[in-house]
Formats: structure tokens, C-alpha cells, sequence
């Protein structure tokens, strides 16, 4: 319920129902000038695709859980054209690919990106965030779906941009 949906910020739901995502908006509206609606999600097989250009912009920030929907993908997600990357919090890229490495994935590095080879399950790691709030929501949410526990170093950082992520995520269990 209530998901902002300002279009400049709704690129991560373009590439997920361009990978077959199951994502219904219901109940769209208008609070304080900005664009609200409730998503409904169900479980949908994914297929990787390529990302890039215009739209890097307005997912740049949810690139990393991006990361992690391409691992569970039928074959290969690319992005490209995001080195913005490189200089957030932590090297994005870097991390990534090291904390997917480590979690079984298959993953290739580029200077302005990634590509991920879905379809192999993720197994228990120890994460490094780098004191990156978005790479400790994203590997969190990697655990959710690896075979064995996995430790996220620094995860209370997720609290700089979602002080309720662990609170929230509980809830859904």
C-alpha cells in the first residue's frame, strides 16, 4: 500500500515487468502532489534483459535489489551505462559483484556495469556492505532466498534511507 510512484523514480518497476514481473497498481492517487498507489505482486517467472540508457537514471538506486531479481532470472540481465555507480556510498559495482560472487552467482564486471547469469540459487555468505545502506537492503534480501544464513556486516546501516527495512520485512513473514 501507499508506494510513491513519481516517474522518475519507478524504473525498477519497468524492468521488472519487463522481465515478467507480476506487479498489478491498483487504487492510484494524488497525496501532497506526489503520485501514490497500492502494488499488488505475485509470484511470476522472471527472464533476464538488457539495461540501459534512459531509464539507468531513474532506477540508479535500486540497481543492487535489481542485482538480486537477476539471479532468479532465466538466463542473462545486463546493465550497462551505470559507472554513476561506482562513486555512491561504496563502488555499487565492486560490492556487487563480490557479494554475488561469494553468494554463488554467476557475474561478469564492467566498468559502467554487470551482468548476471540467472538461474543458479544463491547460497549463505558473509556480506560486506561497505557502509552502504542500499547493498545492505539488497544482500538482505538475498538471504531471503540463498540455501543456507548468510551474515550481512553493517546491515543496520539500511536505516539511513529505511529506518522500519527490518521491521517491515519481519512483518511479511
Amino acid at each position: 500500500p501507499r508506494v510513491g510512484l513519481n516517474p522518475t523514480r519507478t524504473g525498477l518497476l519497468d524492468v521488472l515487468r519487463a522481465m515478467g514481473a507480476d506487479i498489478l497498481i491498483e487504487n492510484e492517487r494524488e497525496v501532497g502532489g506526489e503520485p501514490l498507489a497500492d502494488l499488488i505482486v505475485r509470484s511470476a517467472p522472471l527472464s533476464g534483459v538488457r539495461v540501459d540508457g534512459d531509464i539507468i537514471p531513474n532506477l540508479i538506486d535500486e540497481i543492487p535489489v535489481l542485482c538480486i531479481a537477476a539471479t532468479a532470472a532465466d538466463g542473462m540481465t545486463e546493465i550497462r551505462g551505470a559507472e554513476e555507480l561506482r562513486h555512491k556510498e561504496s563502488d555499487r559495482i565492486a560490492t556487487m559483484v563480490a557479494g554475488l560472487r561469494a553468494m554463488g552467482a554467476e557475474v561478469e564486471e564492467y566498468p559502467d556495469g554487470l551482468a548476471i547469469e540467472g538461474g543458479h540459487p544463491l547460497k549463505g555468505a558473509s556480506i560486506a556492505t561497505h557502509h552502504d545502506h542500499r547493498i545492505a537492503m539488497a544482500f538482505t534480501i538475498a538471504g531471503l532466498t540463498a540455501s543456507r544464513d548468510s551474515r550481512i556486516e553493517g546491515a543496520s546501516v539500511a536505516s539511513v534511507s529505511f529506518p522500519d527495512f527490518y521491521q517491515v520485512l519481519e512483518s511479511l513473514r
